[in-house]
This record gives structure tokens, sequence and C-alpha cells, in this order.
């Protein structure tokens, strides 16, 4: 397509490329308006420093037109804006820009220079040169880069070259007489950003006509907007508006916590509804203040293979969670079902429900829920997890479940990896043959007697590497083993699973005669598969 130029109106356009120091490299480049600078995992005291080349112009933001430069410091409402079409340059005509951008830190100072894509000499008058502090929005250790995004609209950037310098300089400072005395101060005294790079904004546009516009509000508090994703909290109106006040219809299934619903937000967004029951509420979940805080702590985390929660509901003795909705449902509907999943998939569906508790714990947080019905596959086949348990179930104390909960969801990993392997779930009905009901139990017989090939389903016929199936058969019954007797964390059984080659401990010969998911036999937290003599 050939290169163009916006309209006066903003009718056509991207919204440009940003060049941004983050204090970490997950945030940035989630799916997300607003140039990928801001989003859903942000903290509301999110340290950013950004300058934004826009091509946009958004009214709720400030902005000036849709040619501009901005400078934000931890929102996405701009500090500062120059108006580059007062210096004749327009950033979505086609043209190779170049631009200098340079902080003085004991000056607490930023110069930016904007010339032509031909020229090599340092421009010598800045088109922006003000103090500006930095200082509340940096860290010590920050990531750089630059972030984009689209919406109905496209736009092709291309950096075709940059560098960045950072130097810093530290030293004492004397206290004067009009200042209290102090031991000592040290701070850094010079920070330097120099950054050349080449901006190329090749402009290919696609305006959707008759396109429905969302309707969204603008906080009330401008300088701090809402990622439109961030985690909130719902009212019960609103839920029970978006599914249909828990019509039966809109019901997707239950379990001992409560029920999942199906349901649409405001804003055109699917999500899933889990509310939990009297029962659990007044059972387990009767320190409300501590299954909430669970709530929002997992809220604010992501990872790709967690199921994004979107809110929380606490109202009319009601406590709800909002997920992210997966059309293609959890894993027991794959495995458990008519279809049969290849072994590859298989295979990948543990690997990544490995690579999310692993990361749950580095957070020392904990599934405490893991089982197929909380494990969904989104469009790519990817497993995230969901329905987070938030408490564990017979937990006598806080303490006493901070001290057990990874453990215990390396357990439950262990047998849902049974699970997976061999196609039925970990309690079969009373019909089956009484010595293979419990999956576990089946699983240890068999390998005392070195048959571990028989748990293989056999539904998925021949094509499987049956040597990578039993090696993973292995590393479940390992997580199953008690804690003082062998039982690996999340990230070794990561590292088993990435690394094929790499030996995994000795099983014990004979089946454990007891194997139980916490570490003492005298919690009553054992049920019908993890605590058998």
């Amino acid at each position: 397509m050939n290169n163009s130029t916006a309209s006066e109106q903003g009718e056509y356009g991207g919204s440009g490329l940003t060049f941004i120091v983050v204090p970490d490299e997950f945030t940035v480049g989630r799916p997300g308006p607003w140039l990928g600078m801001l989003n859903d995992a942000c903290e509301n005291d999110y340290k950013a420093v950004a300058v934004e080349f826009d091509t946009r112009k958004n009214i709720e933001f400030g902005d000036p037109n849709d040619n501009h430069i901005g400078i934000n410091l931890g929102t996405i409402v701009s500090t500062k804006v120059v108006n580059v079409s007062d210096v004749g340059v327009s950033l979505k005509d086609g043209s190779v820009h170049r631009v200098w951008i340079t902080y003085d830190g004991p000056q607490r100072r930023m110069d930016i220079r904007l010339g032509k894509g031909n020229q090599e000499d340092y421009p010598p008058k800045p088109i922006f040169s003000e103090s500006l502090d930095l200082s509340p929005y940096l860290n010590e250790y920050m990531f750089v880069g630059f972030s984009a995004s689209t919406g109905n609209h496209t736009q092709i950037h291309n950096i075709l070259s940059w560098s960045f310098t950072s130097t810093s300089q530290a030293f004492l400072r004397k206290s004067s007489k009009n200042e209290l005395p102090r031991s000592f101060m040290i701070f850094v005294a010079a920070v330097a950003l120099a950054l050349a790079l080449f901006l190329g904004f090749y402009f290919i546009s696609r305006h959707r006509r008759n396109a429905s516009k969302l309707n969204t509000s603008v906080e009330t508090e401008i300088h701090m907007p809402r990622p439109p994703n961030k985690p909130r909290r719902f009212t019960f109106s609103q839920l029970a508006s978006s599914t249909r006040s828990f019509s039966e219809i809109e019901l997707l299934g239950s379990d001992s916590r409560g029920e999942y619903y199906r349901g649409k937000l405001s804003n055109g967004s699917q999500v899933a509804v889990k509310r939990f029951s009297a029962q659990f509420l007044s059972t387990h979940g009767s320190d409300k203040r501590r299954l909430l805080k669970e709530i929002k702590g997992i809220s604010h985390l992501r990872h790709p293979n967690l199921l994004p929660v979107r809110g929380w509901c606490q109202d009319n003795n009601e406590i709800m969670v909002v997920y992210d909705f997966v059309p293609n449902g959890s894993l027991d509907k794959w495995l458990f079902g008519a279809g049969v999943l290849p072994w590859t998939r298989r295979f990948k569906v543990i690997k990544d429900v490995a690579d999310g508790l692993s990361f749950l714990h580095t957070k020392q947080l904990a599934h405490k829920n893991l089982k197929c019905s909380s494990v969904f596959l989104d469009v790519n086949f990817r497993a995230v997890l969901g329905d987070f348990g938030f408490v564990l179930l017979g937990a006598e104390s806080k303490q006493f479940e901070s001290a057990v909960c990874h453990g215990a969801d390396v357990f439950e990993f262990g047998v849902l990896v049974l699970e997976v392997i061999a196609g039925r779930m970990r309690e079969e009905k009373e019909e089956g043959n009484p010595e293979e009901r419990n999956l576990l139990d089946y699983a240890w017989n068999l390998h005392q007697i070195d048959e571990k090939v028989k748990l293989v389903d056999r539904r998925m016929g021949s094509l499987i590497n049956l040597d990578q199936a039993i090696r993973v058969l292995e590393i479940g019954l390992l997580c199953t083993l008690n804690e003082n007797k062998g039982r690996p964390s999340m990230e070794e059984v990561v590292e088993f699973l990435l690394n094929m080659d790499k030996p995994i401990p000795e099983l014990p010969r004979t089946r454990p005669v007891a194997l139980f998911p916490y570490n003492s036999a005298n919690t009553g937290l054992c049920n019908a598969y993890s605590c058998t003599f």
C-alpha cells in the first residue's frame, strides 16, 4: 500500500510508537491499547518514563493533535507535549526521522532534538528543552525499549537504528549549615540518556466504516486513567446482569466451591464468573478478608499459562471472581470426552501447567485447587490455569496453609499428570475394576510390576513417543511422594520436562505405605485418593 497522510479529522492512522523505560520486561507487550505503555498488569504506582511519538488524537488524554511528541511519567497522559507540526514535521508521512533524547540527571533537564533521516549533524536547537525530574519514576535497574499498539487502524513502524548510553557517578555531599546534620548521603550525581534512532513511520491505514464505537467511560481523575482490562471490583448487579441473573442457561459447571457462569460485560467482553457457594464461604471462606486478599494478589499476576482474573465482587454477602472466558473450555472435556487428544498436545499441556505452577510458587502463591477442570485450553490449545482455590480446603490456619500449599500443588500436579497420560479420571465409577478405580493406586501398582505402559491411553494409537510418556509418568509419580521422601519442587519439575535427557531421582521400587499431599498425616486434610494406607 502507498504511504499516506492522516486527515485533519484524525479518521485514519494508527497510534504511533513509544520509547519507554520500564521496571520489568513483563508488562510491556501485553495486548491492549495506549501504545502498549500501560495495561492491566500495571500497579497504580507503576514507574515508567516514556517519550511517545503520537499519531492519533485522543481528546480524553488532552492530545493537541495527531502529530505530536509527548513525555509520559507513569501515566498515559503526557506531562509535556510538543506539537511537531509547528516545526514542519509529519510523523506519519512515510519519511525517516532521526531523534536524539538526552537527560541530564544533576540538572534534571531533558532535551529532544528532531532531524531528517539523512542528517548526520547534531541539531543545534532542540524542539524541547525543559527542567524535568525523572527520579520519582526510575528504579535503580530499568529496562529500555519500544512499545506500540493499534486498534481498528494499522500502522507500520520501522526502527532502522538506535543506541542507548547511560552513565552515573556517586559521590558524598557534605551537609551545609542550613541543613540538618547527616552522617552521609550518597546519591546518583549524573544520569545521562543518549538515544539516537531512526524512526520510519510507514503509514498504512484501513478505516472501518460503520464500526460501532465502544462506550468507554473516562475516569474523573484523568491523570491516572484505568487500563480497560485492569482488575477491578464489580457490583452484584453488574455480574447478575452479565449472567442473566445467574441463569441455568449460562451455567458452565460447578464444584465443591461454587458454580461457574458465562457472562457478557457491558463493553462486550465475555467472562466466566465463579460464584462461591454459601456453604463454602461459611466453612472454608469464613475469613473473607483473607480470601479477598488472595484473590486480589493473584489478579495482579500475568503469565502466559495463567488465566487472567478480571475482577471480583464482594456484595450482598456474596464473593465472586471474574475470569476471562476460554471458548475451548476445560481440559477434562477434552480428556474424558468423545474426542482424543494426541500425545504431543498432552505433553504440551503438562509442560504448560508446570510452567504456570512454577511461576505462582516463585511469587509465594499457590493454586490450591489443581485438577483437570481448572486447566483451560485457549484457541491455540495452550493450557492456562484458572479456577484458583484461593484457600486450601481443610486448612485450619493461614500459617499451616502457607507451609503446605506449595507441596499440595506439586502432589495434585502429579495426579493430574497421571490423568493426562491415562485419559481417565482419578476416581472411576463403581462399575470399573476395583483394582483400577483409584488412578494413583493403580499407577503405583503398575510401577511395582514394571508395567507402567499399561497406564498409557490406548486411544492415542501408535502416534506416541512411548519412552517420553513413561518418563513423564515417572515424573508424575515422583510428585506424589511424601515431601520428606523425595517430592520435587515445581522448579525442578520444569527442569525435568524441559531437559528430557536429565536424569530424574529413582522412584522407590515399591509403593510407599502412605501417600500424603501434606507434611503430616494428622491434619485431617486427606481425601480418598491422597491418604491411603
